[in-house]
């Protein structure tokens, strides 16, 4: 048996998209900036791709920049945004617990002589609207705060920030990679400037994102050539990824609310079975109902992750113990470092992070599985 709860990390392709995908490959494979009949169809493609990821998130079409995914979307609208308000401000402000496409561009940016303002968040990782209102000065240029936390599930309170960036004239961008397709994102309803989403986290494919742009916002590209996305963003669209990225966002569009409730569904289950079953349990970041539906973030003393997640994998159950993009350093996350876990509960921590394909049955296999691998390592580390 196979139980896939690493979501949060990529998720499976949905059949619709890799159909419309194959398409493309085999048969729409033109160029969208050649002029012939080819070309014209290809941006025909484009074009309804445009329209699809800008509807998930209430956009405009024109203002979807297409990229090769979140990080780069992050890096556009940092950097972009930087260079292009440098003789504004030079001043920004983030939150500690951002992905590291976000920390890492900031560290850049600090190198290169722009001030940060790092927002800390309480015990369940949110941050408070009024940090942030006390942290702008007249340096201010841009405010970045993630939708949803991807590794701890907290929903961050996006629509008050953004009413506090809009008053003080600051831009805004959102990472909204773990949010869009769980949880309701409107960049008109919640007046967001900037906007990153990733194709690869809503059963579509990798290699392709987007950074949605306000009328208002002017940024400076940092890939330059032909000039194909609006001039903002060169290079040859990827097409097949592209297309099978608006397919993807069309059906996370219409499908939000049913998807959203059976993930909360399973979220619910999952920890009740887990805290019911195991002790010595903790849930880390926000209560099971306040945070994102797919994500789940517990730790177990006396075990340690990486162990567990492979004691898991042995049965079939994949899981993570934190980011995929840094799961692989040492040191411990460090967002769950921020929001004050230390020593057991920092090293058994274990994100589950669900998809659609996942069922009751697959949380109700993982619990046993879970209850068994726990006591069993608890007590090869008492030996």
């Amino acid at each position: 048996m196979a139980v896939y709860l690493d979501n949060s990390a990529t998720t499976k392709v949905r059949k619709e998209v890799i159909d419309k995908m194959l398409e493309v490959l085999e048969e729409e494979y033109g160029n969208p900036s050649s002029l012939h009949r080819k070309g014209y169809q290809a941006e025909k493609l484009l074009k309804e791709a445009r329209e699809n990821v800008a509807c998930l998130i209430g956009g405009r079409p024109e203002g979807i920049i297409f990229t090769s995914g979140g990080t780069e979307s992050n890096n556009l609208a940092l950097i972009g945004v930087a260079e292009s308000l440098k003789k504004k401000g030079n001043h920004i402000i983030s939150s500690t617990i951002e992905h590291p496409s976000i920390l890492n561009v900031l560290k850049f940016l600090e190198e290169s002589g722009f001030k940060v303002t790092y927002i800390e968040v309480d015990k369940k990782g949110k941050v408070n609207p009024e940090d942030v209102e006390n942290a702008i000065n007249d340096k201010t240029i841009l405010i970045s705060i993630m939708a949803v936390n991807n590794e701890i599930g907290t929903i961050e309170p996006i629509e008050e920030i953004a009413s506090i960036a809009k008053r003080n004239g600051v831009l805004f961008h959102v990472d909204a990679v773990q949010a869009a397709g769980k949880i309701e994102i409107d960049v008109k309803k919640q007046k967001l400037d900037m906007v990153s989403l990733s194709a690869h986290k809503i059963h579509g494919p990798k290699g392709v994102g987007a950074l949605y742009l306000s009328e208002e916002v002017r940024i400076r590209p940092i890939i330059f050539g032909g000039g194909q996305e609006k001039n903002i963003r060169s290079g040859t669209e990827n097409m097949p990824g592209i297309v099978g990225f608006g397919v993807a966002s069309r059906l996370a569009k219409e499908s939000l609310e049913e998807v959203s409730q059976k993930l909360m569904g399973l979220k619910k289950r999952l920890w009740e079975g887990i805290s019911s079953e195991i002790k010595d349990v903790h849930l880390n970041g926000p209560e099971v109902e306040e945070g994102a539906p797919h994500i789940l973030n517990v730790s177990f003393r006396g075990v340690r992750g990486e162990v567990l997640l492979h004691a898991l994998e042995e049965e079939g159950i994949y899981v993570s113990t934190g980011s995929a993009c840094s799961s692989k350093k040492r040191g411990g996350s460090h967002v769950l470092k921020a929001i004050g876990l230390k020593g057991d509960l920092l090293e058994g921590a274990i994100r589950f992070s669900l998809g659609i394909f996942n069922t009751e049955e697959d949380i109700d296999y993982t619990v046993d599985i879970l209850k068994k691998k726990v006591d069993f390592l608890r007590r090869f580390k008492r030996r």
